[in-house]
């Protein structure tokens, strides 16, 4: 609790004993209360009790502790690209994905002077990448900091004028700041993607469509990737997101994130994922739930 700042504390203790008193209702997230992760616990969970957490590797802790039932956790946005770095994060935590959520993303920039004042907006680089242009244009640099919400209680605490946070437009009445400039983003479709970790054998949550989250590592021969992916394609698998990352320091062994449609057990992504095993070092299956947007 110590490592936010000092207005946001108290709403901080005040969720924290409240998730505490009732932790099979608690959904772990992080950042500040009033972060865009705050919101989409709200959304996903109307009758939870969001517990914040400073960073990621805590919220997912509080669950593996049992501290929370679930974490909600962004992990892609539609302007700025990978969020969380999830396929780090989940493996070796023992907890697996079971929802996700959609989050329409508005900023306003918040502070306690006149805007023709403010020359540095602090939030997180998240954030700062998604208004990149409307900073720019107003000559106010950019300041990183780990989350949103935890930025506007940081110009709470300074009370510099010339430094104004970008946080979801609710912070600034929870930090007793004024709103400067409303509805910030560059694109309209400016959306954040979150899903839902949890213990294994909780249940799915939600209704519609299937999605399969996995990872995998391809073996180190010619076209592995391309004969990994026919299987997807010869059984009408649909896939969605396939990213790549290296692990180790290591420039050799690439490994890619998924998500694909449907759930093992169906026929068709049962032998896609057969032959994706086959042409691949290892596959590792995050989680199976329920899809929360069709895709395309």
């Amino acid at each position: 609790m110590e490592n936010f700042a000092e207005p946001a504390r108290a709403l901080v203790a005040q969720m924290t004993q409240a998730a505490a008193a009732a932790p099979d209702r608690a959904v772990a997230f992080q950042g500040a209360p009033g972060a865009n992760s705050h919101i989409a616990a709200v959304e996903a969970f109307p009758d939870g009790l969001p517990l914040p957490c400073f960073d990621f590797a805590d919220a997912i802790d509080a669950v593996r502790d049992g501290r929370a039932d679930c974490a909600i956790i962004p992990i892609e946005n539609s302007l700025h690209g990978r969020v969380a770095d999830i396929h780090f994060l989940l493996p070796e935590s023992g907890l697996v994905i079971t929802g996700e959520h959609f989050l329409g993303i508005r900023y306003a920039l918040m502070g306690q002077g006149p805007l023709s004042g403010v020359r540095e907006a602090m939030s997180h680089p998240q954030a700062l990448g998604q208004c990149r242009h409307w900073l720019r244009e107003r000559g106010i640099a950019p300041v990183a900091y780990p989350d949103t919400a935890g930025a506007a209680a940081v110009v709470a605490e300074r009370g510099d004028p010339t430094l104004a946070a970008l946080a979801p437009p609710g912070a600034a009445a929870l930090y007793g700041l004024e709103t400067l400039a409303s509805d910030i983003a560059d694109a309209d479709h400016n959306t954040t993607r979150f899903v839902v970790l949890a213990r294994a054998g909780h249940p799915p949550i939600g209704e519609g469509a299937w999605m399969t989250t996995l990872i995998f590592e391809v073996k180190n021969v010619p076209a592995a990737l391309y004969k990994a992916m026919g299987g997807f394609a010869t059984n009408g698998v649909n896939m969605t997101k396939l990213e790549s990352y290296q692990r180790g320091g290591s420039f050799a062994a690439t490994e890619f994130y998924a998500d694909v449609e449907g759930r093992p057990g169906e026929h068709g992504l049962d032998r896609a994922l057969e032959e994706l095993g086959f042409h691949s070092k290892w596959v590792r299956v995050l989680g199976t739930y329920r899809r929360a947007r069709a895709r395309g």
